[in-house]
């Protein structure tokens, strides 16, 4: 077997922009923080308990509390859930049927490593068709870094499904995606188009999709990489 580890905003869901405002009205609903650099990619961990730690003790001098933590992330979720009450979420073209296809498959698993809270997620995945607790996942609720998320997520599919795994691809659509793969030595698939797509490249994926619109394309690429990362470590990954 073979496994897929998914992004989740911007990779399955179409919920980059709104993370972001909700990320931003929550810093300044719940701590009083504007002015906030949106560039994500310039803070130490880009995942939302990285990002929050990071402008808190900025901001105030000293790491945040645990219950401040949880005040936040309380915050942020409800608002997520206000807004889909009105308004489902579109998922990532072809994203559903994608991830039904693979569940279903004898050769391939999936898990999912966001950089979001847990309970958003959930959120987000099930107003766009998809079910979170259908597979094996870890988020910014257990570690502060992509790369601690991304091994999480690798060890509860290889207990769940009985692992290792011949092979593991990453599928992402953000540069600390790229830059987490390149440093676990983890084949990298990027989401995403015009200038988006472009960097993903330049910062190492194999391949980049607009979407999941082209299935049977994707599945070739991917059956592709995880051929090439059993070929190229002679080990499991």
């Amino acid at each position: 077997m073979h496994l897929v580890i998914f992004d989740i905003d911007g990779t399955l869901t179409e919920t980059v922009k709104l993370d972001e405002e909700f990320f931003l009205r929550s810093l300044a609903e719940v701590c009083g923080f504007c002015d906030v650099e949106t560039d994500w990619s310039t803070y130490k961990h880009a995942t939302d308990s990285g990002i929050f730690r990071e402008i808190h003790e900025a901001r105030t001098g000293r790491p945040a509390l645990a219950d401040e933590v949880s005040r936040f992330r309380q915050h942020f979720v409800a608002l997520v859930a206000r807004a889909i009450s009105k308004s489902a979420i579109a998922p990532i073209v072809g994203a559903p049927q994608l991830l039904s296809v693979l569940t279903g498959s004898a050769e391939y698993r999936v898990s999912l490593a966001t950089g979001g809270w847990r309970d958003s997620a959930r959120l987000k995945m099930a107003s766009a068709g998809m079910c979170f607790d259908d597979h094996p996942s870890a988020s910014a609720d257990d570690a502060l870094d992509r790369e601690s998320i991304m091994k999480l997520s690798m060890q509860r599919a290889a207990e769940r499904h009985g692992g290792p795994f011949a092979g593991t691809v990453h599928v992402g659509d953000a540069v600390w995606d790229a830059r987490a793969c390149r440093a676990m030595g983890i084949p990298f698939i990027g989401i995403g188009s015009g200038v988006r797509a472009a960097r993903l490249a330049s910062e190492g994926a194999i391949r980049v999709f607009a979407d999941f619109s082209d299935r049977d394309l994707f599945l070739e690429s991917l059956d592709g990489l995880t051929q090439a990362a059993v070929g190229k470590t002679g080990r499991r990954v």
